[in-house]
């Protein structure tokens, strides 16, 4: 090369480089950057780059070797087949990245995604040598495709610029699906089976909802929604979140196993037993989750029996948060699907609007249910039949044995108009005094 004055590389001649090569990659970037960039040095440089491209550099691709030994699920920046919301929400500074995986069109597709100048997402492509690329030079491995770029310091496309910075690993509540010893079906849900399972590290018992291959990927994200939401919440009547698998299919909600079971199973099998005592502490206990979540701003939005869980001392457990919104008030758009009618307030049912006040209301509903020891709702009525006499000003008679004072509250929740209706808290109250004065 005909040189102006260049400097020598910071790490030396190529041939002497025994150090680290991400260090070479780094500071040969840092070096380019900084210098007066005259054709000279763009040429050393760009000749330097292609040896490394042509596999010329023995360092770099025994680092290679040593840093890519695991296979891609066992990487921590691997975070399986979680939706693109979740993405969103854990890139946040420039340089951010993942890899995760995605079905198109019925084709399984590995993506990275980048916090750059908003979130981009590249779909690894594959050669007709079965080797990984993006613009670059193609590896026989994702995670050596990942090394290099990490290293390298160069765009993942030309056009986006994109340069990954820091990897994201996954959170602790993201478990391995081999974590997960799955054992006898339990039940089954809107999206696949539940079943009774172990946790392979600490063979605590453990309740694992999952969701078939074959649900649409609009539907793996409403199932994945109620892991969303459960991870954020502690408290001894809401359900425990312990984690989800989303490493591969089929994804998997785990929580804890809930001894007693659904709260309507268990009110029709225990009927002739239970007492009105333990009736009203299951309505304190529900009382008490709802007063949390309204404070967390989660509208439940299928607030009933079947969606609670008994567990030891009978203590009540709000569950089946697939319908859940963390939102003051939420629109629905989309008609009538799925929405429970005789647990519904009528303003949901009529404009589509939910509040907290909605969940009062099915609150309500909830306490019939439980002194009605699992009955129907609106005993011999349609759904239609029951919503025409709800509007035109008809509520539930007590059932037998009902104390008047639970019955005022729930006819206080099914005020029609919901500024009239007590919030959670309120209604905590009434019933945590009642509980304890009741004998």
């Amino acid at each position: 090369f005909r040189r102006k004055s260049v400097p020598s590389s910071p790490l030396g001649s190529r041939h002497n480089v025994n150090g680290n090569t991400m260090e070479y990659h780094t500071s040969l970037a840092s070096w380019y950057n900084n210098f007066n960039q005259s054709w000279s040095a763009k040429d050393i440089f760009h000749d330097l780059k292609s040896r490394v491209e042509n596999s010329l550099d023995v360092h770099f691709h025994q680092w290679f070797k040593q840093s890519t030994s695991r296979s891609l699920v066992d990487e921590e920046w691997f975070h399986g087949v979680l939706p693109r919301e979740e993405v969103v929400r854990l890139l946040t500074r420039e340089g951010d990245f993942l890899v995760r995986e995605t079905t198109r069109n019925d084709e399984n597709q590995t993506v990275l995604s980048v916090c750059w100048g908003g979130h981009k997402h590249f779909i690894v492509q594959t050669t007709a040598e079965g080797q990984f690329r993006f613009e670059g030079p193609a590896f026989n491995t994702i995670q050596e495709l990942i090394a290099f770029q990490i290293s390298s310091q160069l765009p993942v496309t030309g056009r986006s610029g994109a340069i990954l910075r820091t990897p994201i690993p996954r959170e602790r509540w993201e478990l391995n699906n081999d974590d997960v010893i799955l054992q006898d079906k339990i039940g089954r849900g809107n999206f696949g089976d539940v079943y009774k399972g172990r946790l392979r590290a600490t063979d605590e018992e453990v309740a694992v909802k999952t969701c078939r291959v074959t649900v649409a990927e609009e539907h793996k994200r409403k199932f994945l929604q109620e892991g969303r939401i459960l991870k954020q919440y502690d408290h001894p009547n809401i359900v425990k979140l312990i984690g989800i698998c989303v490493q591969k299919q089929p994804i998997m909600i785990v929580m804890e196993l809930v001894v007693g079971g659904a709260l309507l199973t268990y009110l029709r099998t225990n009927a002739s037993v239970v007492t009105t005592k333990q009736l009203v502490n299951m309505c304190r206990d529900a009382a008490a989750g709802m007063k949390y979540l309204e404070s967390k701003n989660c509208i439940h939005r299928d607030l009933a029996a079947r969606n609670c869980l008994v567990g030891q001392n009978n203590t009540v457990k709000i569950s089946d948060f697939g319908m859940s919104r963390e939102e003051e008030e939420y629109i629905v758009s989309d008609g009538m699907k799925q929405i429970p009618i005789k647990w519904t307030a009528p303003e949901a049912l009529n404009f589509g609007k939910y509040t907290t006040l909605c969940d009062v209301w099915s609150y309500g509903v909830l306490c019939w249910e439980i002194f009605a020891k699992g009955g129907v709702p609106y005993p011999g009525m349609s759904n239609s039949k029951a919503r025409e006499k709800i509007d035109a000003g008809y509520r539930m008679p007590a059932p037998d044995g009902t104390p008047e004072e639970m019955y005022r509250l729930m006819l206080r929740c099914w005020e029609y108009k919901a500024e009239n209706r007590p919030h959670f808290d309120q209604i905590h109250n009434i019933v945590e005094n009642f509980s304890t004065t009741f004998r």
